[in-house]
């Protein structure tokens, strides 16, 4: 690129701050402040972090499998009635046990499925900045809308004051002779169309502020014009190599194509021996239950001698699971593992084309933006002469209402495209600076390090936690109901300047 055509490019860049509908005010909006709130407040997100939480405790959960385990039993039996070969067999009997088992190979299984854990956790994270980049997008485009908008709106209102001073003039010159009943029906056609168009830029404007409500929350107040974008590439290629670098949802198909390889080595796990060592005690207690024995066992009714009640045993060993045949299960698993395996390849490159493309397209649409809005300007400027010349003209003769009315309506369409061009320009730049993974929290300066959310704090205060007791709060709604913010209006704040002006 050239150097004027940079400084031009720059120069276009920065008169995005021209959108905007009124001086900033104490109590405006500033798009930095949108976006703060939607990071705080937005549900979808919110609901993401709480997913991604969900996912930490994955790698604990695969990892519980490699850890000691301890059980302790009891029972409590009556014996209602005894055999009648046995004469010695107790009444009731208390049973209770503790069985400790330490697991000491198991084939890979433990060790493959907290990798593939921990690759997932990864894949979530990045899931989660992609949200986060969605989200934040979202928002610009919302904001951006309410702005524009108000900008329509503000141009539908114009254009019916001035078609009616138009056809109240040409109704006063009709009942003079020097205009025609044709001339009036023009312009009172015209009127009615201006009005039409005002009613569904007024509905399209309400829309506009339900959708930011939806995303951030809160309404918007008088919007101050955005800041221009930081950060912009000066080549698409540049910009499609920072993405395939920095994108989300590239690194997260990435991250589980690497989980679903430890799976595959899961599944084969279970043709593979087993070895663990156990220990256990033993004690049982027949509450008295037990008759006395006889002293002689060949005289039974002879002198007899106390029954022991209580009995205790322990034990300890290694055991050894050596699997031989299992109906074909482990070959099936470990088949459907490679095959899940290839599937999360492919998406893999899935997700690579279509980050290429987003950020081709995006790139191709902020260009264009820029250049619409270029070309606007000059024709705004030439619209605005033409409109002065063809009024001076029909003044003396020279032009037909209907010549006044065509000039007005293609000034009014050529200060919609302008402002339309705008709010795509710079949705477009944002919308490719998240392609490039630079629209997050932490590019964008939103709060104060150590209030933005990082995700590796929950998962280090999870992490080794073997309590199976651990008290767990209940779950609760972090973000707010928009049930009482009052419907928006189409009222707009006052206009500082014409939108359709740098």
């Amino acid at each position: 690129m050239s150097k004027g055509g940079t400084i031009r490019q720059l120069a276009i860049t920065a008169s995005l701050a021209a959108l905007t509908l009124g001086a900033a005010s104490a109590q405006a909006d500033t798009l930095q402040e949108a976006l703060t709130e939607a990071y705080f407040n937005n549900p979808t997100l919110e609901a993401a972090r709480a997913g991604q939480r969900a996912t930490d405790e994955t790698v604990q959960i695969e990892r519980a499998d490699g850890l000691p385990s301890a059980e302790a039993t009891a029972s409590a039996t009556e014996f209602l009635k005894q055999s009648s070969t046995s004469f010695f067999t107790p009444d009731r009997a208390l049973v209770a046990g503790v069985d400790l088992g330490v697991p000491i190979y198991s084939g890979g299984a433990v060790k493959n499925s907290v990798r593939a854990a921990k690759e997932r956790v990864d894949a979530s994270r990045a899931d989660l900045r992609g949200t986060e980049s969605a989200i934040f997008t979202q928002v610009v485009a919302a904001y951006m809308d309410v702005l524009r908008g108000q900008a329509l709106v503000s141009l539908s209102l114009n254009q019916v004051d001035v078609l009616s001073v138009n056809t109240q003039a040409t109704s006063d010159r009709f009942e003079i002779g020097d205009l025609t009943r044709t001339d009036v029906a023009q312009s009172q056609a015209r009127l009615a169309l201006a009005q039409g168009d005002l009613r569904s830029a007024q509905a399209n404007l309400i829309a506009a502020r339900e959708d930011y409500i939806a995303l951030v929350g809160e309404a918007p107040v008088n919007l101050q014009a955005p800041p221009p974008l930081a950060g912009l590439p000066t080549d698409v290629e540049t910009a499609v190599d920072v993405a395939l670098e920095n994108n989300p949802d590239l690194i997260a198909a990435k991250e589980r194509a690497q989980a679903s390889r430890y799976d595959i080595n899961v599944a084969g796990s279970s043709r593979l021996p087993r070895v663990s060592v156990f220990a256990g005690y033993d004690y049982q207690n027949f509450l008295g239950s037990v008759a006395d024995a006889p002293l002689d066992p060949d005289n039974p009714l002879g002198p007899t001698v106390a029954s022991p009640q209580t009995t205790t045993a322990a034990q300890a060993g290694v055991s050894l699971r050596v699997p031989l045949f299992q109906g074909g299960r482990p070959a099936a698993l470990q088949r459907q593992a490679t095959a899940r395996a290839s599937a999360a390849l492919e998406q893999v490159i899935a997700a690579e084309r279509d980050v290429i493309a987003q950020v081709r397209s995006s790139y191709s649409s902020w260009q264009a933006a820029l250049a619409i809005i270029e070309s606007s300007q000059t024709a705004v400027s030439a619209a605005e002469l033409s409109l002065e010349g063809v009024r001076a003209e029909n003044s003396i003769g020279n032009r037909t209402i209907l010549d006044v009315l065509n000039a007005e309506q293609e000034l009014l369409q050529t200060r919609v495209e302008l402002v339309t061009a705008r709010r795509n320009a710079y949705v477009a730049g944002f919308s490719l600076l998240a392609a490039m993974g630079r629209a997050e929290a932490r590019d964008l300066g939103l709060a104060e390090e150590g209030l933005l959310y990082d995700p590796v704090t929950n998962y280090d205060s999870v992490s080794g936690r073997i309590w199976d007791w651990e008290s767990v709060p209940g779950p609760e709604v972090v973000t707010t109901s928009t049930r009482d913010i009052p419907a928006p209006t189409a009222e707009i704040p006052e206009v500082a300047q014409p939108l359709d002006r740098p």
